[in-house]
């Protein structure tokens, strides 16, 4: 590379009749990489697999945080913080910090959880059967870290036609603009 600079200098010189008497060579230009904010949370890389012990995760999470999201419990309906919730921004796991839902598509469902009709992308949420209780829902799983969020059902608003009901308890908020930096 300097070898190039230095023949395109010399050629320079030749044409113009004269030369300054130091080469200046280029800054070294390196790939730059988006600001996170730039990138949609949607496109962003999906982090490693969480796995961890379940004495860890008991201590890291609350009780209730722990009931839900690792032993598959439920909240009581219209007891959590978050199902009356209007603010702008992203829903996080509550276990692992991995945006799940946009506030943009929560709704009222009427049913006292939070409510949306897509996750922030596809690959953010698992999904498997679920035959407790007597009867075949699909439960909604935190792609990351496998912690239960709730379930999907197929009476959602269009465009979608789902319904994500999610525990409050499972879930963490980050306004628009704290889930832009991260």
């Amino acid at each position: 590379m300097r070898l190039r600079h230095l023949l395109l200098a010399t050629a320079l010189c030749g044409v113009s009749g004269g030369c300054a008497t130091r080469v200046v060579e280029p800054p070294l230009l390196r790939p730059t990489r988006p600001a996170a904010a730039s990138v949609p949370i949607a496109e962003r890389p999906m982090p490693e697999k969480i796995v961890k012990a379940e004495t860890e995760w008991r201590e890291e999470l609350t009780p209730d945080q722990y009931r839900v999201l690792r032993r598959a419990g439920t909240e009581a309906p219209f007891s959590g913080a978050l199902w009356n919730h209007h603010e702008d921004g992203v829903y996080q796991c509550a276990a692992c910090g991995q945006p799940l839902f946009d506030s943009r598509t929560k709704f009222d469902s009427g049913t006292g959880w939070p409510s949306f009709w897509q996750p922030v992308g596809s690959n953010r949420v698992a999904e498997k059967t679920d035959g407790s209780l007597g009867m075949r829902r699909t439960e909604v799983l935190c792609s990351a870290c496998d912690s239960h969020l709730g379930h999907v059902f197929p009476d959602g608003p269009a465009p979608t036609g789902l319904r994500y009901c999610i525990n409050s308890v499972s879930l963490d908020f980050a306004n628009r603009t704290e889930a832009a930096g991260e």
